[in-house]
C-alpha cells in the first residue's frame, strides 16, 4: 500500500522559509522601485529647472550671396542674459556662417532679427544652442 502524504495543518507550524523569503523580496523590490522613481523625478525636475533660456528660429531670408537675415525668438527670465549661437550652411552642407548673439534685453520674450554674414550663398539658418550667462 501506498501511504498518502497528508498536508500539514494550516497555521500550526508557522510560515515556511519560502514564504518569508518571498515577502522580503517583495518589500526590497518595492523599496527599490520607489527609490528609482524618486531619482528619476529628481533628475527630471533638475533638468527642467536648469532650462533658463529657450530659443527658436522663427524664419530666415537669404538677402544676398553673403548675408542671411535670421528671426530669433528667445524666452527667458526678465533679468536674465544669454548667448545664442546661430549657424548657416550652403547647399553642399558646408558651414558658411556662424555668429554668437548676446541676448540682454530686459524682457521675458525677445524677438530679434540678426544679420549673419556668410562666405557664400546660404540655404538655411540653424540655432546651435543657447546658454544662460547669469543675471544682468
Amino acid at each position: 500500500m501506498t501511504a498518502a502524504r497528508e498536508k500539514l495543518p494550516d497555521g500550526r507550524y508557522g510560515r515556511s522559509a519560502d514564504a518569508r523569503a518571498d515577502r522580503k523580496l517583495k518589500i526590497i523590490g518595492a523599496v527599490l522601485g520607489v527609490a528609482l522613481l524618486g531619482v528619476l523625478g529628481w533628475i527630471g525636475a533638475s533638468y527642467i529647472a536648469g532650462q533658463d533660456l529657450s530659443a527658436r528660429v522663427i524664419g530666415w531670408d537669404a538677402v544676398s550671396d553673403h548675408a542671411i537675415k535670421v528671426h530669433l525668438e528667445v524666452i527667458k527670465g526678465e533679468d536674465d542674459t544669454g548667448v545664442c549661437t546661430l549657424r548657416s550652411q550652403a547647399e553642399d552642407g558646408s558651414e558658411v556662417g556662424r555668429k554668437d548673439v548676446t541676448i540682454d534685453r530686459r524682457a521675458q520674450q525677445v524677438d530679434q532679427e540678426i544679420t549673419l554674414r556668410t562666405t557664400k550663398r546660404a540655404t538655411n539658418a540653424v540655432l546651435v544652442g543657447c546658454t544662460a550667462s547669469g543675471s544682468s
